[in-house]
């Protein structure tokens, strides 16, 4: 961050506070009772005083902000008047990029809930030089995507060097469990990307490539296929999995390309032969096995079929029936919902490990505020436990270690385990 950004009005900005999860953020901000300068921006100034009248008295002088992506001045003007911005205004290929670029230019930190590799490839190639001379730092993939999968990584990593127990080698990520709703925002995010890649061929490679995210992908390794859809028994990832099976994870595209980029940000820290993938776990059942083939073939086809045919079906028919950006569901459902995740290394003297996070809370929704208020304050008001990068980032080597002081304080469980 710039020396001018350190004295600027406010802390942090939460751009889309009007919409579903913005709204759960700015709540969650309210609750934390940081001190923080807070603002809340969104295009109405009427609904953005609908929501700071419902956070109750800890918010009630934060200012508010109307801006809006397609006046880009406005989005200047808030990026000019904060030390961070947080947005929630998705699909990021749609309405994102402006954003990015006022940040970019301002020297202001920014930190958003995308899980668009399209989205974020296009921030690297058109803002991360720009950002790193300003001093800004953009974190993409606040959220449930990606934060459990880069941040159990990191954490795997940090304990290894710890031990001195070399570095990490293959490295499994496994959803063990998951209760919520699938977020409007996110099935649109999805929409998006597979439209985006069915107009154009040059998107559907950088999508299969691996290395996708890459700072300078000459300079990674070759570890041969590196599949994102999986069906296999869990003992082929660690033997405490024996017995289950695991299958393709709806996410695992995007999140390993964050991590691998996180791995090249930080110098190959993980390893040079770092090898990462992610399943979820079907349970141990009779029908475990085929529920995880079901799931990978249902990935393998809706991404598939998906990114060459999409354009085909108008954007409008799609809008009809597919859940909203913006809207979510109930309360009751929210705080119901849970995660649970394991991610298993080996290192390359052989030693095992285990990280463990699990967090209360809808993934896409209450859990993801959580995830995204706090990378947000760590932005804000962590600047001792910083990596010194700049530039277009992942949460790992931005706010890694301020993440992992944070997280359980704000009710996330992770703890790394060394495997006998």
């Amino acid at each position: 961050m710039s020396e001018e950004a350190r004295d600027r009005e406010h802390d942090l900005v939460v751009y889309g506070a009007t919409g579903f999860v913005g709204k759960l953020t700015a709540k969650y901000l309210a609750a934390a009772g940081t001190g923080a300068r807070i603002a809340l921006a969104g295009r109405s100034a009427d609904r953005l005083m609908a929501v700071r009248d419902s956070l109750g008295e800890p918010a009630q002088d934060w200012p508010l902000i109307v801006a809006d992506a397609s006046q880009p001045s406005t989005l200047n003007e808030v990026a000019a008047s904060t030390r961070v911005v947080v947005t929630t205004v998705g699909p990021y290929l749609r309405y994102g990029l402006p954003l990015v670029a006022a940040c970019a230019a301002a020297g202001t930190d920014y930190a958003d809930l995308t899980g668009e590799t399209l989205f974020v490839r296009r921030c690297i190639d058109q803002y991360h030089a720009q950002a790193a001379d300003n001093g800004a730092r953009i974190v993409h993939a606040c959220g449930f995507d990606s934060i459990p999968s880069d941040l159990t990584v990191f954490a795997l990593h940090r304990q290894a060097q710890r031990d001195d127990a070399g570095d990490l080698g293959d490295t499994n990520f496994v959803v063990r469990a998951f209760a919520g709703g699938v977020s409007g925002g996110t099935v649109a995010s999805m929409t998006e990307l597979a439209r985006e890649a069915s107009l154009d061929p040059e998107a559907r490679r950088l999508l299969n490539d691996p290395y996708t995210l890459s700072p300078d992908r000459a300079a990674e390794p070759e570890l041969g296929a590196q599949p994102d859809a999986r069906w296999r028994r869990g003992r082929e990832i660690a033997p405490e999995l024996d017995g289950y099976w695991v299958g393709a994870f709806a996410m695992a595209l995007p999140n390993t390309r964050i991590v691998r980029r996180s791995n090249a940000l930080l110098d190959y820290a993980y390893g040079r032969r770092f090898e990462y993938a992610e399943q979820m776990s079907t349970g141990r059942s009779i029908g475990a096995p085929l529920i995880a083939a079901m799931a990978t073939a249902g990935n393998v086809a809706t991404m598939g079929l998906g990114s060459r045919f999409l354009n085909r079906v108008p954007r409008g028919a799609l809008e009809r029936v597919l859940p909203k950006p913006g809207t979510g569901p109930s309360e009751q459902t929210r705080e119901r919902g849970h995660y649970t995740v394991e991610t298993y290394a080996t290192t390359s003297t052989g030693a095992r490990y285990v990280a463990r996070m699990s967090q209360q809370g809808d993934p896409g929704y209450k859990a993801t505020s959580v995830l995204l208020g706090e990378s947000g304050l760590a932005l804000a008001l962590d600047r001792d436990k910083l990596s010194d990068l700049h530039g277009v980032l992942t949460p790992a080597a931005a706010i890694g270690d301020a993440l992992l002081d944070r997280l359980p304080v704000a009710g996330v469980t992770l703890d790394v385990s060394r495997l006998t």
